[in-house]
């Protein structure tokens, strides 16, 4: 059920109820203008990953600023993008199921759609929806570049199923989709390199072995905000799908050398309690905040810390006392991970210099279909 939503345009920040997602309006303006700058010069398009944000109102005002689609990883995603007006939406990601299939088929009436197969099965599968549907659905070949989770092994086999998917009536080859999703995080530079220069060894020698069957790629998509500035200099993705950028979690700012992007996105919480000194006490636990890569950061409060998480709380700690908030105040934490953050809230605050100035519903939120 969708909440009341947690302020109204024009009040103070600090009257905002709580737990609420905050997005700092300034701070997420400069991420995708920031984006926007640094790929210009290269020639690769951003294809924004909507995962993040699950909203078609993020997602056209990355649009406005050069994007020329949005990536999703579902189909709900996808239709909520497309029922908000977003034209260009690859599922970078497979399925298999025939009703979800359906329903992207369907959604090729309004928006050009593309999907991933790594298996003549998933091929099949998507042959047999388009068919049904009458139209001719786009796919792409996802090899595994290097991250072990889905794909097809680079090199012949990926050509295999590029051939396979090009022969069919219903469909229309599209590309590659080569994602190394564990290099985002690696905390070490020359890391990142070395996983990037491994993924790009694969993905060109399947790019040029397509080339000498006659089949083009119209799109080689992938990279993340950890990593994409390695891949648009190889010249071989032409597509980047970097998503958290637009908000900056603290998982990325643990990254050496992080991503030139700043803090945007906060949940604003309350401290509810605070019977004992040296501590205090969140209505921000689990439910509003996630854990998954780590505790969230306190901002703007030197030398507070959140220290532990529950359900409905989280606690704050101080070597110095004083430094703690007091009971009634407000504090913004920066999430650990901004996409599963998101998925906890119904709306974005946002905020432009200590004033709420809209509200944008979460449309996707909970879209695990």
């Amino acid at each position: 059920m969708l909440q009341h939503p947690p302020a109204e345009p024009g009040m103070r920040e600090e009257e905002v109820d709580t737990p609420a997602l905050v997005l700092d309006l300034d701070a997420f303006e400069h991420n995708l203008d920031t984006m926007a700058a640094l790929l210009a010069p290269t020639g690769t398009r951003l294809r924004a990953h909507a995962k993040t944000h699950k909203s078609p109102v993020v997602a056209l005002a990355q649009m406005r600023r050069g994007a020329v689609g949005q990536c999703v990883q579902k189909v709900a995603e996808a239709e909520a993008l497309a029922w908000g007006g977003v034209p260009d939406i690859l599922v970078s990601n497979e399925v298999i199921a025939p009703r979800k299939l359906a329903r992207l088929a369907a959604l090729s009436r309004i928006a050009k759609v593309a999907v991933c197969a790594d298996d003549e099965a998933g091929v099949r599968a998507i042959e047999a929806a388009a068919e049904d549907a009458g139209i001719r659905m786009t796919v792409l070949v996802e090899i595994d570049c290097g991250a072990g989770r889905c794909g097809v092994d680079p090199g012949p086999p990926a050509v295999a199923l590029a051939e396979r998917i090009a022969a069919s009536p219903h469909l229309i080859f599209g590309g590659l989709q080569s994602y190394h999703g564990s290099a985002q995080h690696r905390r070490n530079l020359e890391e990142r390199h070395a996983a990037i220069a491994f993924a790009a060894e694969g993905t060109r020698r399947t790019v040029e072995q397509l080339r000498q069957r006659g089949l083009a790629c119209a799109i080689v998509g992938g990279a993340g905000t950890g990593t994409f500035q390695l891949e648009a200099a190889t010249g071989i993705w032409n597509e980047i799908q970097a998503g958290s950028y637009a908000f900056m979690d603290a998982d990325y700012a643990r990254n050496g050398e992080p991503p030139p992007f700043r803090h945007a996105l906060f949940v604003l919480s309350q401290v509810m309690s605070a019977p004992r000194p040296g501590g205090a006490v969140l209505d921000a636990g689990h439910k509003a905040v996630a854990v998954d890569s780590g505790l969230p950061l306190v901002h703007g409060l030197a030398g507070v810390r959140y220290t532990g998480a529950s359900d409905e709380h989280g606690t704050l700690a101080a070597e110095d006392p004083a430094a703690l908030p007091r009971l009634g105040e407000k504090v913004r934490l920066v999430p650990g991970h901004c996409d599963p953050t998101v998925d906890r809230h119904d709306w974005y605050v946002g905020v432009r210099k200590g004033r709420v100035e809209c509200l944008w519903p979460v449309a996707a939120r909970g879209g695990m279909a």
